[in-house]
């Protein structure tokens, strides 16, 4: 797939990524959000993994743990067996799915006090920019789509924003299953076996010692990592056409929203994003190399996309 062929710019492809890094904020609070933690745990699911994983595949239904592994793609399918099919027979899909959207607008409310006119105009921003991404092979986009829409404004920007992320998202892991990588292939791609990648991706995403290091040994027999597990040349330029392609494939929904409503949008989202990021209420190392850093400032040069 030549991002050429795609037909689209640089510029394009880096205002699609703006966009993304700022709603991709916004949807953490969902995963992290102290409120959200809170009521994920009344519903009776007591730490953040079970919440996680529950939450974010709930819109496709009571699925089982195959469903969720292939459509998460980066997460250790052990780890979503703790989690699926017992959750279902505890808790109902719609209800994980309404308490969660509840506790992130309530959280991205409080964060965000004094600021209703931002998000105001955000959510509507983004509601239209959510309803352009396509979810045509897009499993996660698709089961988001068929929620209905909140009144709320922050739970409606907030909404909006996992929307954008699942289509993105979608995209990305078919990007990686092109290039043959598995899951913690995936995220050894982003910047090799590094202690972020290895203090907590692999804790988070449940991947064992023994995995890693297999996972390892392939990308070097491949010539992606090097002996000390360190990105090769052919690792950087493979990570640079990944980046390259999933930002191709989400300039089209930006394209018909249109330059100056994205700009528009992201503009409402800077001071937004700054608060919530102020907050350190999320972990930093998901949003390392994003275009935002801790205080909300921008950066002119795309990185690669968190696994």
């Amino acid at each position: 797939m030549d991002t050429e062929a795609l037909g689209t710019s640089e510029q394009e492809r880096a205002l699609a990524r703006r966009a993304w890094s700022h709603l991709e904020v916004v949807h953490a609070l969902g995963i992290f959000g102290p409120d959200v933690i809170e009521a994920q745990g009344e519903l009776g699911l007591d730490d953040l993994l079970s919440g996680y994983v529950a939450a974010r595949v709930a819109p496709l239904g009571p699925v089982g743990p195959e469903v969720a592994t292939a459509v998460f793609h980066g997460f250790s399918p052990a780890v979503v067996r703790r989690v699926l099919p017992g959750v279902w027979e505890r808790i109902a899909p719609a209800e994980i799915v309404h308490t969660t959207r509840r506790a992130a607008g309530a959280q991205l409310a409080r964060l965000a006090e004094g600021m209703e006119e931002e998000i105001a105009r955000a959510a509507e921003l983004a509601r239209q920019a959510a309803l352009f991404h396509p979810i045509e092979g897009r499993p996660l986009a698709a089961g988001r789509s068929a929620l209905d829409w909140p009144e709320d404004p922050a739970e409606l920007l907030w909404e909006a924003a996992t929307r954008v992320r699942e289509s993105r998202g979608d995209a990305h892991v078919a990007c990686l299953v092109t290039a043959g990588l598995d899951g913690i292939e995936a995220h050894l791609t982003v910047a090799g076996d590094t202690d972020t990648a290895r203090g907590f991706l692999q804790r988070l995403r449940g991947w064992s010692d023994p995995e890693w290091e297999a996972a390892i040994a392939r990308l070097q027999e491949r010539g992606l990592l090097d002996d000390a597990g360190g990105l090769t040349e052919a690792g950087r330029r493979l990570r640079r056409q990944l980046e390259e392609r999933t930002d191709a494939l989400a300039v089209p929904p930006w394209r018909q929203l249109g330059e100056d409503a994205t700009q528009q949008l992201i503009e409402a989202l800077q001071p937004v994003v700054r608060r919530i990021l102020d907050a350190e209420i999320l972990p930093l190392p998901i949003f390392a190399g994003r275009d935002v850093d801790p205080r909300g400032a921008e950066s002119p040069k795309a990185h690669p996309e968190a696994e």
